[in-house]
């Protein structure tokens, strides 16, 4: 399979509208009607203006932090000769681990706020987190970027280098959006919803241990995972989501009923 899609959908007078832009939008759109409904389904008391004005901030995390997390650890010499490329997010680059925390930290000061309980809101929402990782994953294949590894499997892909890789994008969305959101629904539907934390901690745990196997199939995405892959055999990537998975595991074992 040859994959030369454009990284633009369509253009509204002369303005380019991507993919990109478009997999951000679907994602957190989705991501919280899922979490009115959730959030009415429990009867808990968190008002969905409440709700809606997260999602502002929630953006806010996911692009600061995303944005920073990619400058800083996967391209920073390129950034530190271009630095104006730094605001060109519609480009692409964001790092999961770099959004992941700028998201927390940014829930951290609206719970706070809002005297909302934070692991209790942070359980409302990573049954839907999925969703967004799937529609990021598609925006990655069609951007041709986060490229897999050369192979000869029957179902790779070539973009524009002309190497035959691993769709690595699709493993991913698969593994850290489908499958994980089926993972967090059956969660959900089983009670752990009852004991706070333990949804956020299986999130963590799944994410982790997803995104550690999804790795292995991509190849390093900058010059400190590819160092750390040949001393070591796992890459940056790897080693953060060995970290994530601790966390969730610890989340899930001091989860408690309200």
């Amino acid at each position: 399979m040859v994959c030369n899609f454009s990284n633009v959908a369509f253009s509204i007078f002369d303005l380019p509208v991507r993919w990109y832009s478009l997999a951000y939008i679907f994602g957190i759109i989705i991501a919280f009607k899922l979490s009115v409904f959730l959030s009415k389904y429990l009867k808990n008391e968190i008002p969905v203006s409440v709700l809606d004005d997260f999602v502002g901030v929630a953006i806010g995390g996911i692009i600061l932090g995303g944005r920073l997390g990619h400058v800083l650890f996967y391209d920073s010499s390129y950034y530190l000769k271009f630095p104006m490329e730094i605001l060109k997010i519609w480009k692409g680059g964001m790092s999961f681990y770099g959004g992941f925390i700028g998201v927390i930290i940014a829930a951290n000061l609206f719970c706070k706020k809002h005297r909302i309980i934070f692991l209790e809101f942070m359980d409302l929402w990573s049954v839907s987190v999925p969703i967004g990782l799937f529609f990021g994953r598609i925006a990655n294949f069609i951007n041709a970027e986060l490229l897999g590894k050369e192979s000869d499997v029957s179902w790779n892909v070539v973009f524009a280098d002309g190497v035959h890789r691993h769709p690595s994008q699709l493993y991913e969305a698969f593994l850290e959006g489908i499958l994980l959101f089926f993972a967090m629904l059956i969660a959900f539907k089983a009670g752990c919803h009852h004991s706070r934390g333990k949804l956020s901690g299986i999130f963590c745990t799944g994410y982790g241990m997803t995104r550690f196997l999804a790795e292995f199939f991509r190849e390093p995405d900058s010059q400190l995972s590819h160092m750390l892959l040949c001393s070591s055999g796992l890459n940056l990537n790897q080693y953060m989501s060995v970290i994530m998975a601790i966390v969730g595991i610890i989340l899930i074992a001091k989860s408690q009923k309200p």
